[in-house]
Order: structure tokens, then sequence, then C-alpha cells
């Protein structure tokens, strides 16, 4: 499911028409994912007592239609403090909660803010069937709650999640299950949140697990999607008769679980829009992308529902013949169609013709409205503004970062105008040493490849012109060095060390917290590292301000690093 945060009647409608999908396909349980009522992450929005009532209110609504399935569905509830819960709803009411245990206080997650933690697992007890019922956290770090379900006879493990993507995460949590499967002798149940939310990118990939760590259901990634499938409660009563590990930790824990229940188990059925025999053991098994063709995803749907959920009808970007800006207009182009997107070509005295030529030839190919600024008369009506001031002082960095900021003003201006929705084209390298212009190429509303480096925006924009035979970016963008054409025969590596030294040591600094000696020696030259180091400590102040962006990679600016811009500590 993809629920817009705030939205409470929209994800309400959302969550009946499931549990109507589901009813239809003869389903038993249908799971809906971690806040499924509010949107994930709500924030501050959990602060106010109005929205935690408006919440609970659509609760109660969609438990008096749910009749002949149980459903499973994420929420707020106000209790003596807020909690994190799953709702188990049934028989036209509100049969019980639990509340989540594990709150995450890392990363991009500050749980602890907002809930309170439960106090222990949960049952729920389904005819014959006992279900364990876990949020998220709680079945990442092994032991409890879903091993005292276990242990207390659950052998079917459920967890509604709302786990954000980075590179990697979706093979990295499946395995994660996988494990969780096998160390409890129990069926998971996994269903994961779906969509795009500010800086974050939820990815769905729900999974259904068998006793025996075999994945017998895959949803798609980056889709919404109902996943049905069937599972077998008695093969891990069987297994755990053979297996008998888990009798002496039953005898010595005893654990302590609260129960909710029993509740009928519903007959199971199928119609026209079932899936399959109703005693077929499994489900449909999605293929998992290729990780360049994962990332491309998920930057698609971020944009896609940021502006979507936000209201716009247009964005605009501006095309420089450059690679970051053709891949942003890729993107854009495949999140949004041509129709709803405007390329501006800003030429200057120091741009180069082939440079313009290759940024008219892919809008040509993208098939998106073209608009020309030459922007030399700003540039000679700001000389002429500032040529007392500057009087007899040489031309540097303060003319260059006036071509970036006249670009900023006109594609601002034209956001003003028409509602569009301005892009803007810098890379996390870039952000990474500050090699970006304050209120000019960072100036905008969202940041689209905000956290791809150089190296990996590379990888993409080859692996989006290997989609057909004819390159979509001329092949002349991509062979070409990098340079921001700010001045003649400028080259990023002028100002910057090559991409292949730059990008490995910003991996290991940022998203690793390695030091400079640790960075030393993993084989980085000295001079090297320490110039990288100080770029970045020095740019903090200009990240500080830098629109948001979609969050691809372990650590990510914004809500995963937050270092004092104000900062005498080195390295």
């Amino acid at each position: 499911m993809n629920p817009t945060v705030g939205d409470i009647a929209g994800n309400e409608a959302k969550i009946v028409e499931g549990i109507d999908g589901a009813m239809r396909a003869g389903a038993q349980l249908v799971l809906f994912p971690e806040l499924a009522i509010t949107g994930y992450p709500p924030e501050d929005l959990l602060l106010k007592e109005h929205f935690l009532r408006d919440a609970r209110e659509a609760l109660e609504r969609v438990a008096a239609k749910v009749e002949g399935i149980v459903a499973l569905v994420g929420c707020p509830e106000r209790a003596d403090d807020v909690y994190n819960a799953c709702a188990v709803l049934a028989e036209r009411s509100l049969q019980g909660t639990y509340r989540k245990l594990l709150l995450p206080n890392y990363g991009v997650f500050d749980e602890h803010r907002y809930f309170q933690t439960g106090t222990r697992g949960t049952l729920l007890n389904l005819g014959d069937v006992t279900v364990g019922l876990t949020i998220c956290e709680d079945i990442w770090e092994p032991g409890p709650p879903a091993s005292d379900e276990a242990l207390a006879g659950a052998t079917v493990l459920v967890n509604i999640s709302a786990s954000p993507y980075h590179a990697g995460k979706g093979l990295e949590r499946e395995r994660m299950l996988v494990q969780r499967a096998r160390d409890n002798l129990s069926a998971v149940v996994f269903c994961a949140l779906v969509g795009g939310q500010d800086e974050l990118v939820f990815d769905g990939h729900s999974l259904v697990i068998d006793h025996e760590g075999t994945v017998v259901a895959r949803a798609s990634q980056f889709e919404e999607e109902l996943l049905v499938a069937t599972i077998d409660p008695e093969g891990p009563r069987g297994m755990r008769l053979r297996d008998p590990r888990h009798r002496p930790a039953v005898r010595r824990a005893r654990p302590e679980v609260s129960r909710i229940g029993p509740l009928a188990l519903p007959a199971a059925s199928r119609d026209g829009d079932g899936h399959g025999d109703a005693g077929e053991v499994g489900g449909p098994i999605a293929a998992l992308l290729e990780p360049s063709d994962e990332v491309y995803a998920a930057l698609v749907l971020g944009l896609r529902d940021y502006v979507e959920k936000n209201g716009f009808g247009r964005v605009v970007l501006g095309l420089s013949g450059g690679i970051d800006s053709a891949l942003v207009a890729c993107i854009a182009v495949d999140t949004l169609g041509p129709e709803r997107v405007c390329a501006v070509i800003m030429p200057s005295p120091y741009s180069s013709a082939d440079t313009q030529d290759d940024a008219r030839r892919l809008a040509a190919n993208l098939g998106v409205e073209i608009i020309e600024f030459p922007i030399e008369p700003a540039m000679r009506a700001y000389e002429q503004t500032l040529a007392g001031p500057l009087h007899g002082r040489p031309e540097g960095i303060t003319q260059e970062n006036l071509q970036a900021r006249i670009r900023g003003n006109l594609l601002m201006a034209l956001s003003n105008e028409f509602g569009w929705l301005v892009l803007t084209t810098g890379n996390k390298s870039e952000m990474s040493v500050g090699y970006t212009t304050l209120y000019g190429d960072a100036a905008g509303g969202f940041a689209v490849i905000k956290d791809c480096s150089k190296t990996r925006v590379y990888e993409l924009a080859r692996r989006r012109n290997g989609r057909s035979t004819t390159p979509t970016i001329p092949v002349s963008i991509v062979d070409r060095p990098p340079s921001a054409e700010l001045r003649h025969g400028q080259r990023d590596e002028d100002s910057l060390p090559p991409y292949s030294v730059l990008d490995p040591i910003l991996d290991g600094y940022i998203e690793n917290d390695l030091g400079r000696e640790q960075l030393i020696l993993r084989g980085f030259e000295p001079a090297d590292v320490d110039r990288v180091i100080a770029l970045v400590d020095h740019a903090e102040y200009k990240r500080r301000q830098a629109p948001p962006g979609i969050k691809i990679s372990v650590k990510a600016f914004g809500r995963d690093r937050r270092v004092p811009i104000t900062n005498r500590y080195g390295g």
C-alpha cells in the first residue's frame, strides 16, 4: 500500500479497498503496513491530539466494515501514552492491539520522540492457528518479541513494516527474514509499505517465507500490490516435533505474551478474482530487479510521489548538456511523461557549442518542451551593478557563481509564474565537497540525484541508454569530461580529485564515518584524504540549505547525517 502522510481519509479508503480485494481473492487474513492509517513517518503530527483522534475514528470506521476476514492494520494508539500499534480487526470491531516493542532511534528513525514502547509480545489465536504479531524493527533484531511468540506457540510470525529503502536493502531484508523463519521454525509473513515520502522511499517487496526459510511468495518492488499466498501452519508444528531445539528454551523462558482471541478462522474460498487453489501452498514470486534498475526505480517512485502528493502539475530543470542534468531529465520523463517536463537551456559565453547542441538533442530525444535563455545580458547587468565595489579586483569565483545564480533565478521565476517544481541536478559527490553554488544550481524544490555519487550517475545513465538501440542520452554527454563551464577550459578535476579517487574517500568518510588514519590505511594518499575531509567539513552550511532529495544510500545528507556547522573537530 502506498499511503500519503496525513491523508487519513484517503488511507482509510485504500485500506477498505484492500480488504475488499483480499475478500474477493478468498483470503482469511489480510495485512496492511506499519502506520497505514496515517502514513509513515507522520513525525510531529503525532504530537497533535486531534490527529490521533482522527486516526482512531478512521480505524473504527474500517473495523465496522470487516466481516468474513481478519485484518491487521498499522496505526498509532493513544492510551496512557502513544504507541506504534498493530490493530486486529474482525467481526466488525477492534479485537485488540499489539504495541511495538523495539523502537528504532538511529539513521532516519526518531521513534522514541513519539512513541512509548510496548511491554511484551502478542499472540493472535485464529482458529487452530497461533499467529505472532510484530512491527518492523521487532523482527530485525534476533530474539524477543518474535522468539517469545514462537516459543509460546506461534507457527506464523507476521510483520507489518515501513522499512526505508537504500540500495540493496530489499535483498538484505529478505535474507534477514529467511533467517528469522529458520531460527523460530515459523512461517514469516512480511507486509511492507511502498511509496515516496519526502526524502524517503519505501520499496514494497512484501514476502511470505515458510518455516524452512524458503520464499514462497514475493511482491514486486516499488509497486502497490495485493500479494495472495497460502501457507501451511501445520508445517512448523511437524518440524518442531522432529527438531527439539526449542524445548529447553520453552522450559527456561516461559515467555510472557499477551493474547488476542480466540477468533474464528474465516473459511478460505476463491472466485474469479482468486489466485489459484486455496490448498496450493505459496503464491506469485516476483523477480528481483538488477541493482542499477532498482536504484533507478527508487528515484522514479520518489520523484513521482513527491510531485503527485504535493500537487505539482509540471517540473522544470536546467539542461546544461552535462551528465547530471541529462540523467535527471530522463528520470523526470520516465516518471511524469514528456508533456509534464520543461527543459531550460541557459548558455553563457563560456558554454561550448557541443554541450548546448547535446542539451537540445537530448531534449528532442525525450520530447520535452525547451525554453532558451541566453544569460550574457544578465551577466553584464550584474557586472555593471557590482563595478564599483569590485573595481580593480581580478575575476574569479564571484563571477562564476553569478552565472549559476542567474540560472537559478530564471528557473525560480518560471516556478513562481506557472507553479512548476524546480528540480535541481546536483549529485552527492558535489554536495559532499561543496562544489555547488548556494542560491544558484542548488536552488530548487527537489533534488532528485542528491544522494547519487558521480560514479553512480554514470552507471545509471549508461543503464538508461542500454534500454534502446539508439541511446537517449547522447554518447558525447556520457564520454565528455565533466565541467561546470563557468570559465573557459574549466573541468571538475581542476578543483577536485578525480571522481575515481573522490567517491571512494567520500564513501568511507561519510557513509562509514572513517577517520583520516583509517582512510590512509585503506590505501588513499594522505594529501587526497586531507583535502577531501577539509572540503566536506567546510561545506556543511551549504548542505543545511539544500532542497530535500531521495535517499538511496545507507547514509544520506539530511535525516541520516547530523553534523554541526560550527565545528572545530577535523576528520
